[in-house]
């Protein structure tokens, strides 16, 4: 996967992957803004904004006009809104590149934000927040980071609370547009059948006008656990849905893909550990995946899945057990290197698409500020060792990081709370 990355004199950041062997081309813009740049007061201005831009643009004024340009072409678009980022992309055939080129431009640079749009697209994010809260299984992933990060930005909502969502004003999300959409805040990558050139030169034509402005920095994360922790959400529900894990590494830390390693290792992937003990051997669970998620200045790992309300008990044991030896016995080369060679195979298979590929270099750029090649990262796993892995597990695997989410019918926390030793 060759790329150039340029910096334009806007202060825009462009990068370019182009691929003869393909008939796509994926244009995605970046901005360095997600839920954790909001307050309390503001929580989903983010995510609001993300929804907004798409209701009309100086150029198309309605939401029709601005979808039917990509729709015509039979192109494929779609925004998101994470903790630490927001995207817009368009991927079209190679042909249209200008056409997504400016799309895209039109969409996040001349956003119209009427009143009227403001009010129609409120209510339909209360339902997508309401949808949310009734999908136990995505959001006992937000109650977990919720136990991490208490009342901070990063332990919050990125689709915000209902009621704080009811009254943002179109002069707060004007305020926040005009302060987080600027050059010097933002990634746009091109990845595709294109000419390198002919992008560089519509990326400029078309974002030339984009406002300079820096970009402010988050809220910092406090991590000051000195015990197990435990969140109990209480709901009427068939299963008891479940995460249970520790603290880890930031995206900078040596040790990150030791981590990464040992997660695959634990839950992440039909032969690993926890998958044969909790499912094949014991039916536990259908669901069962160890995981890592590593923010610019915080981290974790955490295993997920839905159990039975009267099995919870088991299963938690169940995966403190699997902690604890591994920190104990820690892994053979053996399981290390099905590991290593099951992360890469993944890695590289998920970079078969143009937007997959405009993902992996620009998600890097927008958080990191730099940019890490397939080469690279592959021998930083290959020199992962077996006494690392357990170094990590030592590190991590303490009761001062141990943390339990869980959403069920349960109102005796104190029988959950003895569970919790490791």
């Amino acid at each position: 996967m060759n790329f150039e990355k340029i910096r334009l004199s806007n202060g825009l950041r462009l990068i370019l992957i182009p691929n003869r062997h393909t008939r796509a081309v994926t244009v995605l813009v970046l901005f360095g803004v997600g839920s954790r740049y909001e307050t309390k007061e503001n929580n989903g201005i983010s995510h609001f904004l993300e929804h907004l831009v798409f209701k009309g643009t100086k150029k198309r004024p309605s939401a029709l006009e601005l979808v039917e340009v990509l729709d015509k072409i039979g192109g494929i678009y779609n925004a998101y809104t994470a903790k630490e980022y927001t995207g817009y992309f368009a991927k079209v055939d190679s042909q249209h590149l200008k056409i997504a080129v400016d799309w895209l431009s039109d969409l996040v640079l001349q956003p119209l934000l009427r009143e009227e749009d403001i009010e129609r697209e409120r209510k339909v994010i209360i339902q997508e927040i309401k949808m949310y809260l009734d999908t136990p299984m995505k959001y006992v992933g937000d109650l977990w980071e919720r136990l991490l990060y208490k009342d901070s930005s990063l332990g919050r909502l990125v689709l915000g609370e209902e009621a704080v969502v009811r009254k943002m004003t179109r002069r707060d999300l004007v305020n926040y547009y005009q302060t987080h959409y600027s050059s010097l805040n933002s990634v746009v990558v091109v990845s595709g059948n294109f000419h390198p050139l002919r992008a560089r030169e519509l990326i400029k034509e078309y974002f030339c006008k984009f406002r300079k402005k820096r970009k402010k920095a988050p809220q910092k994360v406090r991590e000051r656990q000195r015990q197990p922790q435990l969140l109990v959400y209480y709901k009427k529900t068939d299963q008891t849905h479940i995460c249970l894990g520790v603290r880890g590494y930031d995206i900078f830390h040596k040790d990150k893909y030791a981590l990464e390693l040992l997660s695959v290792i634990l839950g992440g992937n039909m032969s690993s550990r926890l998958f044969v003990e909790i499912r094949e051997k014991r039916g536990l669970a259908y669901y069962v995946n160890t995981s890592t998620n590593f923010y610019t200045d915080s981290g974790y790992l955490v295993t997920q899945c839905g159990v039975a309300h009267d099995n919870l008990g088991k299963t938690v044991e169940v995966i403190l057990e699997n902690y604890r030896k591994i920190k104990r016995e820690g892994v053979s080369s053996q399981e290390l290197q099905k590991a290593k060679d099951y992360l890469k195979g993944v890695v590289s298979l998920s970079l078969e698409t143009s937007d997959a590929q405009a993902s992996f270099l620009g998600h890097q750029e927008i958080l990191t500020n730099k940019i890490e090649d397939l080469e690279t990262k592959f021998k930083k796993i290959d020199r992962v060792r077996p006494e690392d892995i357990q170094k990590v597990a030592s590190d991590i695997f303490r009761p001062e990081k141990l943390n339990l989410a869980l959403i069920g019918p349960f109102k005796n926390k104190k029988k959950i709370e003895k569970l919790l030793t490791i």
